[in-house]
């Protein structure tokens, strides 16, 4: 049984949810996030129906072996987002160092050196915006460990356009801005533990595409 978001009432029934044909999955994170990732990813099956994209905030000062990382303990093809690249199931595309990561509606992916957001680039407040825009009620956002604020407002502005919005429960964060500052916005569809994650982003994508 899917958990529902412990601070209030959801946004939506999970009715609504269950029949939400997903297009996407969107993860952002900061500081402790590259364990987290692990964690959700690795879980994750090789045949996973959509794409994944992820903004991880990195040292801008140097080179990342972060996909590596990732990849070695996912069986989903794990890369680096290049500019003009097209999302493909199965498939986690990672922001690089130092860009912007946008998706357009066709699924192309666009990479932008604008300026900083929260202090921070890549941002995902820019991600998750790109993607309420570009594919709407079809996005399924999640927001884990990290310090600051970053991602609540676009994890908002995914609500907005009638997207899901899944967040860590800050007392299993290792840092629990981000996840708090999600919560505080009202943009948080289910708030659960880390290890639950995984489960939760499953079962929503596979039942809408069931």
């Amino acid at each position: 049984m899917l958990l529902r978001r412990r601070f209030g009432m959801s946004a939506h029934t999970d009715r609504e949810l269950a029949a939400q044909p997903y297009g996407i999955v969107a993860i952002a994170s900061s500081a402790g996030g590259i364990a987290a990732l692990r964690s959700v990813l690795g879980a994750l099956p090789a045949q996973f129906p959509v794409p994944i994209v992820v903004v991880q905030h990195l040292d801008p000062r140097h080179e990342t072996i972060i996909a590596d990382v990732i990849g070695r303990r996912t069986n989903l093809e794990t890369r680096l987002a290049v500019e003009g690249e097209r999302v493909q199931p199965a498939t986690i595309h990672i922001a690089p160092p130092n860009r912007h990561l946008l998706v357009e509606s066709d699924g192309m992916l666009r990479l932008s050196q604008s300026e900083q957001v929260h202090f921070v680039r890549p941002s995902a407040d820019l991600l998750f915006e790109s993607l309420a825009g570009s594919y709407g009620p079809a996005t399924l956002a999640c927001v884990l460990t990290g310090s600051g604020s970053d991602g609540a407002i676009g994890a908002m502005a995914v609500k907005s356009r009638g997207g899901t919005v899944v967040v860590q429960d800050p007392e299993s964060a290792q840092f629990d801005g981000m996840p708090q500052a999600a919560i505080d916005a009202g943009a948080a569809d289910f708030v659960i533990p880390l290890d639950k994650v995984p489960e939760l982003i499953l079962g929503l994508v596979e039942a809408a595409t069931s």
